[in-house]
């Protein structure tokens, strides 16, 4: 009798780079961390994950060296990314996506032809349809704000580093996963952020459905796809549908 195929897996990814934006900006360093489904139906973080320095192909800039700190001589001798990309993100065939903490970022790398053209879960995304209350989206305050079950502190350290990243974010996966399953997340993955508060000008912090129509209105020229979405959104629900703001559990259930 054949073994039972393997669970189905996501790898969640993070990237250090050079800078923001390639070709100009190369990588430094890949890290990843897997979460499987287990035989009882829930999602969990799977196997030791890893890292792996890469050589970008170019001087690394002061700018982002000081926020990881990696330098030149480290990465000399690493390989290249289109000698570790494959390998990295695609654990074929079990894969079923990948993932990562504001996955825009990482795509601008991480391009169909490296993935097999993976679809992406974006947690940052995510997170503020799920935990509208947080005080903020990024990986680390989430982390400190929810203190997800089962994380050990140290191995989630230095922040801004490829796997510790990858390992953080893995734990809001798991419980995305479980709270409302992979195909609800990646639809919300593929549209842009819906963001649950107004970040900027007279109307700063507030929830979208406290701000006046002619202030909304403003919004919806915004550059920020995120902004532009968000008040496009609201101005829906006004007129008759959807939904932005502050959600309970049973409303995201209805």
């Amino acid at each position: 009798m054949p073994p039972p195929p393997p669970p189905p897996m996501i790898r969640v990814v993070d990237l250090e780079t050079t800078g923001p934006a390639p070709p100009a900006h190369g990588v430094c360093e890949i890290g990843w961390q897997d979460v499987a489904q287990g035989a009882d139906g829930r999602w969990e973080l799977v196997g030791e994950g890893g890292a792996r320095l890469v050589n970008p192909g170019r001087s690394m800039p002061p700018i982002t060296q000081a926020i990881h700190h990696i330098l030149d001589e480290q990465v000399a001798d690493a390989p290249m990314w289109h000698d570790v990309a494959r390998q990295a993100l695609d654990p074929w065939p079990r894969r079923l996506a990948l993932a990562a903490h504001r996955a825009d970022f990482e795509q601008q790398f991480c391009t169909p032809a490296l993935t097999r053209s993976a679809e992406w879960i974006c947690t940052w995304k995510c997170a503020m349809r799920l935990w509208p209350d947080a005080p903020s989206f990024s990986n680390q305050v989430l982390r400190y704000w929810r203190k997800p079950h089962g994380i050990e502190h140290e191995r989630g350290l230095p922040a801004h580093r490829a796997f510790p990243d990858a390992y953080v974010t893995a734990f809001h996966l798991r419980d995305m996963i479980n709270l409302v399953g992979v195909e609800q997340l990646l639809e919300w993955s593929r549209q842009p952020g819906l963001l649950p508060r107004v970040r900027f000008g007279p109307d700063r912090g507030k929830e979208w459905h406290e701000i006046e129509d002619d202030s909304l209105t403003k919004f919806l020229g915004d550059r920020d796809i995120d902004v532009r979405f968000t008040a496009e959104t609201e101005l829906a629900r006004r007129q008759g549908g959807g939904f932005v703001g502050r959600q309970t559990l049973q409303d995201r259930l209805l």
